[in-house]
């Protein structure tokens, strides 16, 4: 079987190093993919927004699944085009990866099937929404309702930290903006939960507790994640079934209410306060770094699983797990999230492989030339799965110390909340 995977950071990577492994696959496209799908794949340079030359390639070279890995794509129907023209893709549809692209689609879907979240309020203009705060309660979140690569939300202390986001998003700096969500601050434990589907069945796919914080001790700006681990120590029985009755059921019942149904990962961002479960938000796609994170613990054929999602087939797959602890640590740009240098030489990295513990994920790096450069904010994944997650961090740190990349910079604290040292 030959395979396309879009998408270029260390998500796709993660997904192109599994997928390798499988004995079922012939060849794996990444589209455009980095320097490190290079080494598992041919990395294609193009355009994949482009959905007519994506179709043309893969016409010309007679793939047979593609796998879509970043959500823009997704919400702008990159499904849906393909569908049409008779390829098997795995992902959603542009309708239900709403999901995603509106929060406000969300919400409206929380309110009428009953599904724990926390209080919100849409504006429809800046004065909606200065008014709206003068008889609310502080903390509280503001979020731009479009895709914003995790950084349209501000989390706002004071009447003024409010007034400088809702300026922010309204005055474009995330695109067009017609509506704005302010929502009240949920206290408790953030995890990241995951579902696999085939649009008439599911099957839970694996938790994960991410780090978005720049800083040590969980400080600083957001980014788009500076490292995680698998599993979750939040979740037991109990907790799960929860979470699947009061909110991926109620929303996969949603998608079956507007004539549609829902294939591809569906990751759930928690808020768990006193053993109850609250929806932060949707992604409808695999997590970055969480995919890299949960698919070294996989025991199947990951092959197998996408291909019966395909075909409406998941219910007879028996998805196995390793019983380990995984940890990944993102080597990130110093200066990230705000300007980093571009174009950084990254010496020795070919030194370090992927083997049955330890792997490196690649993510904003480009090869030219046999060297390896860092083109983005968040650059190198190390990854360890073993018996602790203390284990774990030491054996990433010492990677990375290794590496002894002058330009980087990363959390040595991943994991703090179960590492008790």
């Amino acid at each position: 079987m030959k395979i396309a995977i879009i998408g270029s950071g260390g998500r796709e990577h993660a997904l192109a190093h599994q997928l390798s492994r499988s004995r079922k696959i012939s060849k794996i496209y990444c589209i455009p993919g980095n320097a490190g799908t290079d080494e598992v794949s041919t990395n294609v340079q193009l355009n994949f927004n482009n959905f007519q030359v994506l179709y043309d390639f893969i016409s010309k070279e007679q793939i047979e699944l593609v796998v879509v890995g970043p959500e823009k794509p997704l919400t702008e129907g990159i499904v849906d085009y393909l569908e049409s023209k008779k390829i098997k893709v795995f992902g959603p549809r542009k309708k239900v990866a709403q999901l995603e692209g509106s929060k406000i689609f969300t919400k409206k879907i929380c309110e009428k099937f009953n599904i724990p979240t926390a209080k919100f309020k849409i504006c429809n203009s800046k004065k909606d929404s200065f008014e709206y705060l003068s008889s609310t309660k502080f903390p509280l979140v503001v979020k731009a309702d479009v895709l914003a690569a995790g950084k349209g939300v501000y989390i706002c202390k004071t009447i003024d930290e409010a007034n400088i986001a809702i300026n922010e998003i309204f005055d474009g700096k995330f695109g067009k903006a017609d509506q704005i969500l302010i929502e009240e601050f949920l206290e408790g434990d953030e995890m990241s939960f995951f579902i696999i589907s085939d649009g008439n069945s599911y099957k839970t796919f694996n938790t994960a507790q991410d780090h978005k914080r720049v800083g040590e001790g969980d400080k600083g700006k957001n980014t788009g994640g500076m490292g995680a681990y698998s599993p979750s120590s939040l979740i037991n029985e109990t907790l799960e079934r929860k979470i699947l009755e009061k909110i991926i059921e109620p929303t996969l019942k949603a998608i079956k209410e507007m004539d549609d149904k829902y294939i591809g990962f569906l990751y759930a961002g928690l808020m768990i306060k006193n053993d109850e479960p609250f929806l932060i938000e949707y992604n409808v796609r695999m997590g970055d770094p969480e995919c890299q994170t949960i698919l070294p613990l996989i025991d199947n054929d990951l092959v197998d699983i996408i291909d019966a999602c395909c075909k409406s087939n998941l219910a007879k797959q028996n998805i196995k797990w390793k019983n380990k602890k995984s940890m990944c640590i993102v080597l990130c740009s110093k200066g990230y999230p705000e300007e980093y240098k571009k174009d950084v030489e990254i010496e020795n990295l070919r030194k370090f492989h992927s083997n049955d513990t330890n792997f490196i994920f690649h993510a904003g790096t480009k090869k030219v030339e046999n060297k390896i450069y860092a083109i983005g904010g968040r650059v190198i994944n190390f990854v360890n799965i073993s018996d602790s997650f203390s284990s774990s961090r030491k054996e990433i740190i010492k990677k990375i110390e290794e590496l002894n990349w002058e330009n980087g910079f990363y959390r040595s604290d991943i994991g703090h909340k179960v590492i008790n040292e």
